[in-house]
């Protein structure tokens, strides 16, 4: 078992003290981090699989910042749990091992109208099975959808500016658009960045997020370590211009106004760009080391904190406690 489950998030401390988004570390449990969270915990417990094979690994998270809730999907089994920012304690939303056709989940989102969108990764491939979800807020099932790609991995999503949703694709570099039409729910295949997007092995396509004109959204190739711009209007695919920072293993992104926060999982290090406004280019503000004995994947902001998904990836069996982690933004 790893050591310090319960730890801070070490290294996180002024990432960037001139910068609108700056993180610093916060410990767990404690009246006084309780109070720089106005009285939130510092970290959530989410509930174990005991059924789960090698234990129960973590990797997307969605926020409702309107009822304050959170979501989190499980890649061992696709069971999603909930969570609230004012409790501790996150419990079981949505069971997997098979449900509604879900043995796997990986990113996940909510839009204005409390709609959670949950992203399959491998679920469908080879097989008859879903690639993605639409749930209602009281989790009724609104829609178990196959994409035009038989080998979609679909890894991360984001909503976009006509409130749609779009789906990352590890696998080959395409996005994925879903909403609900005349004809209901229908996943299509929105924009295709392989003139430009070159897959290697491993996971290419991941955390996506809108840049700051919501002119463009701004994807992460881990594999590559690029960031890319794909056109809101068009599709149209760019590299952008990340000043020569080190994004391998990039993931989950975090946006915030023009700064983006980029999550590299296994090279456990938090990096701070500062995009222009219409994500053409950025410029490296920081890069500071997480928790090395956590595997951070994804992270949202909830009420002006963020919330990091420990992921347990480096352990073959994982074994709990199984925790959101937070992070304190500046006021």
């Amino acid at each position: 078992m790893r050591t310090s489950r319960i730890a801070a998030l070490a290294g996180l401390a002024g990432i960037a003290a001139s910068a609108t988004l700056s993180f610093t570390a916060l410990g767990t449990g404690t009246a006084a981090n309780a109070a720089e969270g106005n009285g939130r915990p510092a970290s959530y417990l989410l509930e174990g699989d005991p059924s789960a094979q090698g234990g129960s690994k973590f990797e997307g998270i969605g926020v409702d910042q309107e009822s304050g809730r959170f979501y989190v999907s499980e890649v061992t089994g696709g069971e999603i749990q909930r969570g609230s920012a004012d409790r501790a304690q996150a419990e079981e939303w949505l069971a997997g091992d098979g449900t509604d056709g879900r043995y796997t989940a990986r990113g996940i989102t909510v839009d204005d109208e409390g709609r959670v969108y949950i992203a399959g990764g491998p679920n469908g491939t080879g097989n008859d099975r879903p690639d993605l979800w639409v749930y209602s807020p009281e989790g009724k099932l609104l829609a178990a959808l196959r994409v035009p790609d038989n080998n979609a991995f679909l890894n991360d999503v984001a909503i976009g500016p006509d409130g749609a949703a779009y789906f990352t694709n590890s696998n080959d570099p395409t996005i994925i658009r879903v909403a609900e039409g005349a004809d209901g729910w229908q996943a299509t295949e929105w924009a295709d960045g392989s003139s430009l997007i070159t897959p290697v092995e491993g996971f290419n396509l991941g955390g996506i997020v809108l840049s700051q004109d919501r002119s463009a959204f701004v994807v992460a190739q881990g594999t590559t370590g690029q960031l890319w711009r794909f056109s809101v209007a068009t599709g149209e695919v760019s590299e952008i211009d990340t000043d020569g920072a080190n994004l391998r293993n990039a993931d989950g992104l975090i946006a915030k106004g023009r700064d983006l926060a980029v999550i590299r999982n296994f090279d456990k290090q938090l990096v701070h760009l500062e995009l222009n406004p219409s994500a053409t280019s950025a410029e490296l503000v920081s890069s500071r080391a997480t928790d090395p004995d956590r595997v951070f994947t994804t992270g949202k902001l909830l009420d002006g904190r963020l919330l990091l998904v420990d992921s347990h990836f480096d352990e073959q069996t994982a074994q709990g406690p199984y925790e959101i982690v937070t992070a304190r933004m500046p006021r």
